[in-house]
């Protein structure tokens, strides 16, 4: 059995460039999802950190929306769901409540 030799030299995976950091707090959003608007905007945001919380409405009526300890978010509406971004908790939200439900406005 014969060993197979190398015959070109293989260079290291090229370094990946670093994520880009946004140059200040996050925006808000306003958006039409399935049919519903959903808003969203920072609040109490300190020099240079990311917000403390978000106030998110579907359809003008409030979301509650919490900070995990790892970053994540979490709505009111589905408390076993885990989201990257506020955005993105709204939309679970929207997708969980269907079509015809509203938001209550009440918080637990």
């Amino acid at each position: 059995m014969r060993t197979p030799w190398v015959t070109r030299e293989q260079s290291p995976a090229p370094a990946q460039a670093p994520a880009e950091v946004p140059d200040g707090p996050p925006a808000g959003f306003d958006e039409m999802y399935r049919g519903r608007r959903i808003q969203g905007e920072p609040v109490a945001v300190r020099e240079g950190r990311t917000p403390e919380s978000w106030r998110i409405t579907v359809d003008g009526r409030p979301l509650g929306l919490m900070r995990r300890a790892d970053g994540s978010f979490l709505s009111m509406v589905d408390h076993y769901q885990s989201y990257d971004t506020p955005l993105a908790a709204a939309r679970g939200a929207v997708d969980e409540i269907g079509p015809l439900q509203t938001l209550s406005g009440r918080h637990h």
